[in-house]
């Protein structure tokens, strides 16, 4: 199995310097804030921070591409750097700190649906003061650095009555025809919260939640995490069962409940 150490290890490096950026200008009264033709917001700090990584990989990565949210494709081959510099941009620009730089390296060649598949997944959530990451096949971790860290393992848990589900908000659901299918999942589970974004899969990762969702999510959303959750002995699919983060949206378990959610969340009309 090849050995992606030395990505990985550059991931962190391209994570301290985004945080350095975003938590500069975290809580700033000055902060500027657009919104998008999706109608989301960006502030000043995601592509700033987006332009940071994209520099650094130019200089330490040439030949790989590069994906991210806020300036799209850069380049070609069989190695993509795919990156959300601020998950959570709401939570952020209201200044709440759960928010994250999402960084993660896909390889063509390495499986997955798409023709490859996540290699490396780093989150880093310096208002929290927590950071999460994983390569392929050399597990999951968190921590603050690569020699301090701690291996991430997710739950025993076996049976929804006794899970704890975590999601972002209802209104996705419900645009998409699946909220009584969700409402019934929750009702199944022990109990529920809305910890919401990166937070959600890392909960999973380390054990804490057992089961989350999600019905609208683009790939940068997922990338990061989808390797994080996998590597922790979880499973990251599509509401659809399908392997990775390619499905517009996301179901994520420790493996032991994750027939139990896709079922439960397959009820009702297709996804539009």
């Amino acid at each position: 199995m090849p050995d992606f150490y030395d990505d990985l290890r550059l991931a962190h490096i391209l994570a301290d310097a985004a945080d350095s950026v975003t938590m500069a200008r975290f809580k700033a009264l000055d902060l500027k804030v657009e919104t998008k033709p999706d109608m989301t917001p960006v502030s000043e700090a995601d592509k700033a921070a987006e332009e940071l990584i994209r520099s650094q990989l130019q200089r330490a990565r040439p030949r790989d591409a590069v994906l991210g949210e806020e300036f799209g494709t850069e380049g070609g081959g069989a190695r993509r750097w795919i990156v959300d510099p601020i998950d959570g941009t709401k939570n952020y620009v209201r200044g709440v700190p759960v928010w994250a730089t999402l960084i993660a390296l896909s390889v063509r060649g390495e499986g997955g649906p798409e023709g490859d598949d996540g290699v490396v997944g780093l989150v880093s959530a310096p208002a929290l003061g927590r950071r999460w990451w994983a390569s392929k096949g050399g597990g999951a971790y968190t921590g603050r650095s690569l020699s301090s860290a701690t291996r991430l393992k997710v739950s025993g848990v076996d049976r929804l009555a006794d899970a704890s589900f975590s999601y972002s908000s209802l209104t996705g659901w419900e645009e998409r025809g699946r909220l009584e299918a969700f409402l019934d999942l929750t009702r199944a589970c022990w109990r529920t919260r809305a910890y919401g974004d990166f937070w959600s899969y890392m909960m999973v990762a380390e054990g804490a939640v057992d089961l989350c969702a999600e019905p609208e999510l683009s790939v940068w959303d997922m990338a990061a995490p989808s390797v994080v959750v996998r590597e922790a002995g979880g499973r990251f699919t599509s509401l659809d069962g399908v392997p990775g983060p390619y499905g517009e949206n996301a179901a994520a378990s420790n493996g032991l409940l994750h027939e139990d959610l896709l079922a439960r969340l397959s009820r009702g009309p297709a996804a539009r």
